[in-house]
């Protein structure tokens, strides 16, 4: 409960300081640095190095590979039809694409399936949607940031954005088995514990309401992808077509359905990617996932 609590005051105090003249409007931006350089990085090096890898991480793991990529070809599908700017799609695919399996989910699916639903979100969030919007996130911001995609400046972002670097050493160290001492573990654990307060401060400070904003219908959209799609199109592919059954196909599916991811809106924030509609889609998108996501307890239950 604490960690729900935590997510809507972060994001009630990032609308006051607004009001505060000594946090000016470049602080957003200064926040989204510290949490990109120090905060990611110091995440990886915490849990990377003790995840389990073996065959039972291929359907957790799974769920936000597909979901990004079902998020792409609906959004560009959509904007190829429509004729939506380049940064219009962009923003909602990674907005959309990417839900937010660590610092919303985790608390939930550790509240609703204790220990052992808490190891199967780690495996959805960490070799999934981590590496997901470290590699093909930035891949996808730094292609629908530009005019015309330079696929060498695009493998370069990749190769020296913080998290992704410092995620290929974890994943190295997780491989040849050598693990951190409890007291840097401890370091690192507080360091990636900021990224959570810092980027909902962050979001809340650049979320602005507006009544007649152009936004109101894609936030609509973004948001019923994420929150009933996304979750319909893993309980499809993994119950129906591969008859997949148990705890273990019931994190995936809630995990699917998470809000909005707050690193990927940051990410698209930085690149210039509809900065005030990725603020939407987190801010309104972690009230509305309490309301689809007790449905979609209730309907699994079954399984």
């Amino acid at each position: 409960m604490s960690s729900i609590i935590l997510l809507f005051l972060c994001l009630i105090v990032g609308v006051l300081l607004r009001r505060v003249p000594a946090f000016p409007s470049s602080s957003p931006v200064v926040l989204n640095q510290f949490i990109i350089h120090i905060s990611l990085p110091a995440l990886a090096l915490y849990a990377i190095p003790e995840v389990k890898l073996d065959s039972t991480v291929l359907l957790p793991v799974g769920v936000a590979w597909i979901c990004f990529v079902a998020a792409a070809a609906f959004f560009y599908t959509l904007g190829h039809m429509y004729g939506w700017s380049k940064k219009l799609i962009g923003c909602l695919i990674l907005t959309a694409g990417l839900g937010n399996t660590s610092f919303v989910g985790f608390p939930i699916i550790e509240a609703l399936y204790g220990q052992q639903g808490l190891q199967t979100a780690i495996l959805v969030d960490l070799p999934g949607t981590f590496v997901v919007v470290s590699t093909l996130g930035i891949a996808l911001a730094a292609y629908f940031s530009k005019g015309q995609p330079d696929f060498k400046a695009i493998g370069l972002k990749i190769l020296t954005f913080p998290p992704f670097i410092v995620f290929m050493v974890a994943f190295a160290m997780n491989v040849a088995n050598l693990h951190f001492s409890d007291d840097l573990k401890d370091v690192f654990n507080r360091l990636g514990s900021t990224v959570t307060p810092l980027a909902l401060v962050s979001v809340g400070m650049q979320l602005r309401i507006e009544r007649k904003s152009k936004h109101w219908r894609f936030l609509f959209l973004g948001l019923a992808f994420q929150l009933i799609l996304a979750p319909l199109l893993i309980y499809v592919l993994y119950v129906l077509v591969l008859g997949a059954r148990g705890p273990l196909v019931q994190v995936s599916i809630l995990e699917a359905g998470m809000a909005p991811m707050i690193t990927a809106s940051i990410v698209a924030i930085s690149y210039a990617l509809k900065p005030r509609l990725a603020s939407m889609m987190v801010g309104f998108g972690i009230p509305l996932s309490f309301i689809t996501l007790a449905i979609w307890y209730l309907l699994v239950q079954g399984l």
